[in-house]
This record gives structure tokens, C-alpha cells and sequence, in this order.
């Protein structure tokens, strides 16, 4: 395979990305199939935002970038990518800069019901900013069902084993659970 393909794994707060990803991870690890996995939640996470980038679009490209051509001069082509926005169209265009214009994109958005949500948040937001996660992940949960484009694949998580959900994830990409890929460092980059 000499293109990049990367898993978007995106969705509300509380719906399990991050969890899902690892084990998504996981799976892959316990078949030999080489990857990368990025959560795109830290890509972005300085304070204040850089002058002239106010949602910090241009810091987390940068980043993506950045940590995308180590990864690929190392000879990986596949990549795991949480983030709650990240299966929308207008993320296409940032990943194929930042990992090439012929990368493949497979968009999953993980959903949860408002309560399940809300549980899973109030287990994990022990500071401050729960009633700002619970805000948000409502009003995001809402932009994602309206604007993920159609081929992008829903997995409910509500009331499932996380194993179960990265399973049905990984069965999304063409074919990476049976792929057995063996990196190689080419320090040219190549």
C-alpha cells in the first residue's frame, strides 16, 4: 500500500471515541496490521489560541502533519483518528495536506442517546467544566446527525461492549483486520 488510510472515529462527548479507538487499536495490534493512532483531541489543545487562528484549525494541522510524516517516513500507512468533528466534509481537506491528496478517508461516527451520554460524562468530568461538556456534547451530537455526509457509518454505543463496537469499526475500513503490514524506517522518507 503505498497511499495513507486513516479511520476517522468522530462523535459527541461521552459517546466513547477515545475508548473505542484504543481498542480499535487493540484489534489490529492482536493481528499484526501495522497503524498509528492519534488522538486529535491533543492536536489542538494550547491556550490561548495562536493569533489569527481562533478555532485552532491551523495549530492542529499543523501538528497532524508534523506527526504524520514521522510516522510515515517510518513506513506506516494506516491511521486511527479520534475527534468529535473530524467525519464532517470540511475535515477531507486537512487530512489529505496533511497526509497526502490520495488518502483514504473512512468516516465512522459513534452515537449515544442523550442519557447515556450524560452518565458517561459525569463518571469522567471531575473538575470544573461538566456542565460545559454536557452543553456541548448535546449541541455537537445535533451538528453531527445533520451534517456527516451519508456514506459516513453510525455505530450506536449505547448499552454495548467496547470490544464489540471497535470490531464493528475496524469492519468499516477495506480490509485492515486482515491486512498484515510490516513497517519499515526509511530515513529518506520514502
Amino acid at each position: 500500500m503505498d497511499h495513507a488510510e486513516v479511520l476517522l472515529i468522530g462523535g459527541r462527548a461521552g459517546v466513547g471515541k477515545t475508548t473505542v479507538g484504543w481498542e480499535a487499536s487493540a484489534l489490529l495490534r492482536s493481528t499484526a496490521v501495522a497503524h498509528a493512532i492519534i488522538d486529535g483531541d491533543f492536536m489542538g489543545q494550547v491556550h490561548p489560541a495562536p493569533e489569527g487562528d481562533p478555532h485552532r484549525a491551523e495549530i492542529t494541522e499543523c501538528n497532524l502533519t508534523a506527526v504524520w510524516a514521522n510516522y510515515a517516513r517510518r513506513g506506516y500507512r494506516r491511521l486511527i483518528y479520534t475527534n468529535t468533528m473530524c467525519v464532517l466534509p470540511e475535515a477531507t481537506d486537512m487530512f489529505q495536506r496533511a497526509m497526502g491528496s490520495d488518502a483514504g478517508l473512512v468516516r465512522v461516527l459513534l452515537t449515544a442517546t442523550d442519557s447515556t451520554a450524560r452518565e458517561r460524562l459525569v463518571g469522567r468530568e471531575l473538575g470544573s467544566e461538566l456542565d460545559q461538556e454536557l452543553e456541548g456534547s448535546a449541541r455537537k451530537a445535533r451538528i453531527l446527525d445533520q451534517r456527516a455526509s451519508a456514506e459516513t457509518v453510525r455505530v450506536p454505543t449505547d448499552g454495548r461492549a467496547v470490544t464489540d463496537i471497535a470490531r464493528e469499526v475496524v469492519a468499516a475500513t477495506t480490509g485492515w483486520a486482515e491486512a498484515k503490514i510490516v513497517c519499515q524506517y526509511d530515513p529518506n522518507g520514502g
